[in-house]
């Protein structure tokens, strides 16, 4: 398309004819060279050439972080949650019920980790409790080895307590999945919650997800630091069955890994 640009300073204004021409990846635009007629005070011409390139702001942004792809829907509810939320119980069951529970899977579970990732906490969980009614939801540890780990953060020792008791309620439904547990056991000791780490060792067992050698390791070496020696033999233990008498990685310094 061809547009013009008018321009004033102290000496007059000029007018410059241009065409632009737009890359399909949007990823800039450009004014391409043609020769215009620039007259100056004196009145003469004389004939000048531009070329003006603009960056897709696109390219400025940071990447989202996991679990920040949100949709408006999702973005809409989130900030109807938090003016509610200085407000009284009933608004927020109000957005709840009006917003939150009409939209889908993917924003639904967004939301949960977009408030988590804020400390919003008490929001977090009402949330929560809202998606455990789902037809489609399946407790997963890795969840709430999240939760857990935003409530401690903010001392809400108390809460975790009932989010523990939910995860064992739900004892026949947890797949065993051993990185999730390894987690949510690290979690739980960064915290210094020794004993609700060891329950949680037991629930492990108790749905046949075997511990593997971060587990041991990660109990161990919590253990020990904390002046537990009883119960550090009595998981060396557990592991001779796995690993038999081949335990010295539960002596080696190197950081832990786990996912």
């Amino acid at each position: 398309m061809n547009m013009v640009i008018r321009s004033m300073n102290s000496g007059g204004y000029g007018t410059v004819s241009m065409q632009t021409r737009m890359c399909s990846s949007d990823s800039f635009v450009e004014f391409s060279n043609l020769p215009s007629l620039e007259i100056g005070k004196n009145g003469r011409g004389s004939l000048k050439k531009m070329r003006i390139t603009m960056r897709d702001r696109g390219k400025n942004r940071k990447p989202l972080q996991k679990g920040r792809n949100l949709s408006i829907e999702a973005i809409q509810t989130i900030q109807a949650l938090k003016r509610a939320s200085s407000k009284f119980a009933d608004k927020q069951q109000e957005v709840i019920h009006s917003k939150f529970s009409r939209l889908l899977k993917f924003d639904m579970m967004a939301i949960l980790r977009e408030l988590l990732r804020q400390d919003h906490s008490i929001l977090a969980l009402m949330v929560f409790a809202e998606i455990q009614k789902e037809h489609w939801y399946k407790p997963e540890v890795s969840l709430y080895a999240e939760i857990i780990s935003v409530l401690a953060r903010n001392n809400l020792y108390d809460k975790v307590d009932v989010i523990l008791l939910e995860l064992k309620s739900e004892k026949g439904r947890l797949e065993g999945k051993t990185d999730g547990f390894n987690v949510l056991m690290e979690n739980l000791t960064s915290y210094n919650m020794t004993q609700l780490a060891m329950d949680c060792f037991e629930l492990m067992k108790e749905i046949g997800c075997e511990p593997d050698r971060s587990t041991f390791k990660l109990l161990v070496r919590h253990l020990e630091s904390k002046g537990e020696s009883g119960l550090s033999l009595g998981i060396r233990e557990e592991a001779r069955k796995y690993y038999g008498d081949f335990l010295d990685f539960l002596d080696e310094q190197e950081d832990l890994v786990t996912s």
